[in-house]
């Protein structure tokens, strides 16, 4: 058996994940104290206690996020589970290269943080949003609708989930305008509770703003192959330059999840454990695969 570890990204965030294995693992309480360190605050006391608001703040969220993935593959690591490929959500990407040695994890935490604060900083609140099209499975259809709706303004594919669900990205108008589109494909679209167009072009200042931080991070040889959210292709022993620049396109190109999970079945995958908060890719798996193993780190289902 192939076992794929899959890292979530942004929406699976709850006020107290991770607090159920406070007491049960030593390796937790370690992890929450190391992303204090590494920011100089209390991170874990807004992943525990709240209030909402405050850990749905992108900067926030994604070190948040990080923090508790990074948690449980150290439980995981001590029970003796490893992965044979790794691949994360956009955020989860960076969980992703920390669980394959890639990517220090107070590295990570600091990235993660710049990351959350760069992509809200390029696009002005009210400006930018994004939207879930579900029914439409061509993906030439949705760049047609988008191409259509944009008119001059921004409006892009942001992530290719599964067939029939995919995020765009872009201006609000230009947005609505695909969402009111999407009707007349045979398909829906559904406005997403977003501070900023995430995975579009308006991102580019963000991507410089990381590119330069990341300028003076160390990455480290992979321990095991990953597959990057821009390429949606099987890597293996890449260079810190290539890791470093997927890292920078990724927040201004669209997600390309579909693709990667089909990159891990055409390389064998036959088992996926989604290691962090939810079980938001476990389900996503099963929409391309109904068949498909997959357990979640919090159901416990690993254990069995």
């Amino acid at each position: 058996m192939s076992t794929a570890f899959v890292f979530p990204g942004q929406g699976s965030q709850a006020v107290g994940m991770g607090s159920d294995w406070l007491g049960r693992s030593a390796l937790v309480q370690q992890t929450f104290d190391e992303a204090d360190a590494a920011l100089g605050e209390s991170l874990s006391r807004i992943i525990l206690q709240g209030p909402m608001e405050d850990l749905t703040r992108t900067e926030n969220t994604q070190p948040a996020l990080l923090t508790v993935a990074v948690a449980y593959w150290r439980v995981l690591q001590a029970e003796g589970l490893a992965p044979d490929v790794v691949a994360g959500h956009s955020l989860g990407e960076y969980s992703a290269l920390v669980c394959a040695g890639a990517l220090g994890f107070a590295d990570a935490v600091r990235l993660t943080r710049l990351r959350g604060e760069a992509m809200q900083n390029a696009v002005p609140l009210g400006v930018g949003t994004m939207a879930a099209i579900i029914g439409i499975k061509d993906a030439a259809v949705i760049d047609a609708l988008c191409e259509e709706a944009a008119q001059g303004q921004v409006v892009e594919p942001a992530g290719l989930n599964t067939p029939g669900q995919v995020v765009i990205a872009g201006h609000v108008e230009a947005v609505n305008r695909a969402v009111d589109l999407a009707k007349d494909k045979r398909g829906m679209g559904k406005l997403l509770n977003v501070s900023a167009p995430f995975h579009c072009s308006l991102l580019a200042p963000a991507g410089e703003a990381l590119a330069e931080a990341l300028a003076d991070v160390a990455i480290g040889p992979l321990s095991v192959p990953y597959v990057p959210n821009v390429t949606g292709a099987w890597t293996e022993d890449p260079s810190a330059e290539v890791v470093k620049a997927n890292l920078v396109e990724q927040v201004s190109k669209a997600v390309l999840w579909e693709a990667t999970l089909r990159s891990m079945m055409e390389h064998g995958v036959d088992r996926w454990l989604e290691v962090g908060a939810g079980r938001t890719l476990v389900g996503l798996v099963k929409r391309l695969e109904r068949k498909a193993n997959v357990d979640s780190f919090e159901s416990e289902s690993w254990r069995a």
